[in-house]
């Protein structure tokens, strides 16, 4: 079964992953800035649309901000 929360296959290509292409592109603070505006997203229609599997995608796109504020201080120092 595909794993809809943490590795959806509509998001990847071949070897590259969406999120992984838009930080090379577009740079980590915006992608940050991205993964706290979707995770913002899931909270607010969980309960019209998905329910338990948007809550997970926001914990997800939260954790994945937190990662990339690791990131921008370890780019700073």
């Amino acid at each position: 079964m595909a794993d809809m929360v943490n590795h959806p296959a509509h998001y990847e290509t071949g070897k590259f992953e969406c999120i992984d292409v838009m930080q090379e592109t577009q740079g980590t603070a915006a992608t940050q800035n991205f993964c706290i505006c979707n995770a913002l997203k899931y909270i607010y229609r969980h309960k019209r649309k998905n329910g338990m599997e948007d809550i997970q995608k926001a914990v997800w796109y939260l954790n994945k901000a937190i990662e990339l504020e690791k990131e921008i201080h370890h780019e700073m120092e």
